[in-house]
């Protein structure tokens, strides 16, 4: 759990820097700061479970297992990339190990998750889906409209509402009357869990127990995840106009990362040598990757074409 949010904390700088050289072009969203919520609730997941993602979504698909090299390559727009270079940071996908996408559209993914849950339940596997979304999905039709029809048909779905504070520049109390998002899922007569979202045990805790009712065919539960992302809500945004650094200096000194170091140091689960060995091989993990991406080739003009019907219709 160390090592995958390590890996995420570091893919996303070295993006930023990457993005800023020109290697990486489009819209970029950066997780850095939010790295508990995705690593804590995919250790509880396996690999034949499903996740949907958001346009803030390589944390997401780091820790549920996409190669580090063809993640890299996909933000490069290489054919080596985990969607050929198609996808990009906001649409990246890999079904082979239950990433059914990242999406562009805030509130667009969770209507899947919903899906691949009723998928689960029609045949009859023990599967889990799980949605990742923000606070200000929550308050689009598609959560309220999701989250109905996955209590009422008892679907194997966990809902994950990372409450960073901000729909983009708005801030979640400005926006939603209620103390906690969670609070709605009595509305659907679902469990709903607030969690430290900075803490990733806590989430992991958290998750297993949803992972858990899931699985027994007991339904969905809603959790949220109180989270910060210290970034803007994009690259080239000036965050300055909606938050202080006052507030953001007090979000950073609650680095998941940092705390979930200390803790294992404290308690004498691994040595700060171990540490280091851990933090060495993501250092090398993402120099390899930036090498593969680098050196693979350009997808071919006629690939444009390549994806957009399915065969036996053409």
């Amino acid at each position: 759990m160390y090592k995958k949010m390590y890996l995420i904390r570091n893919f996303e700088c070295t993006v930023l820097e990457l993005y800023s050289r020109g290697k990486i072009f489009g819209a970029l969203h950066s997780y850095i700061g939010q790295e508990a919520v995705a690593v804590g609730v995919c250790a509880s997941l396996r690999k034949e479970d499903y996740i949907v993602s958001t346009h803030r979504g390589h944390g997401h698909c780091l820790a549920k297992g996409m190669d580090v090299s063809r993640a890299m390559a996909e933000l490069f727009g290489k054919n080596t990339g985990v969607c050929g270079g198609k996808g990009g940071s906001m649409h990246v996908a890999d079904p082979s190990i239950g990433v059914l996408g990242a999406s562009g559209i805030v509130g667009g993914g969770i209507p899947l998750a919903v899906g691949a849950g009723l998928s689960a339940k029609y045949r009859k596997t023990d599967q889990v889906a799980v949605s990742f979304f923000s606070d200000g999905a929550s308050n689009q039709g598609t959560f309220h409209e999701s989250v109905n029809l996955a209590a009422i048909w008892d679907l194997p779905v966990i809902f994950v509402c990372e409450n960073n504070l901000y729909a983009e520049s708005t801030p979640v109390w400005e926006s939603t009357r209620a103390k906690n998002i969670a609070d709605r899922a009595v509305g659907y007569g679902i469990p709903g869990a607030v969690v430290d979202g900075m803490d990733v045990i806590a989430v992991y805790e958290e998750a297993m127990k949803a992972v858990g009712r899931a699985r027994q065919g007991k339904g969905p539960t809603l959790i949220e995840c109180k989270t910060y992302r210290f970034e803007g809500h994009e690259v080239g945004e000036d965050w300055h106009t909606y938050r202080t650094d006052k507030e953001v200096e007090e979000w950073k000194s609650r680095c998941p990362i940092t705390r979930f170091r200390n803790t294992l140091i404290n308690r004498n689960v691994i040595t700060k040598n171990e540490i280091e060995k851990i933090e060495q091989e993501v250092k090398r993990q993402l120099d390899e990757a930036i090498r593969f991406a680098e050196q693979s080739p350009e997808p071919d003009a006629e690939t444009a074409l390549h994806d957009v019907f399915v065969s036996q219709y053409i």
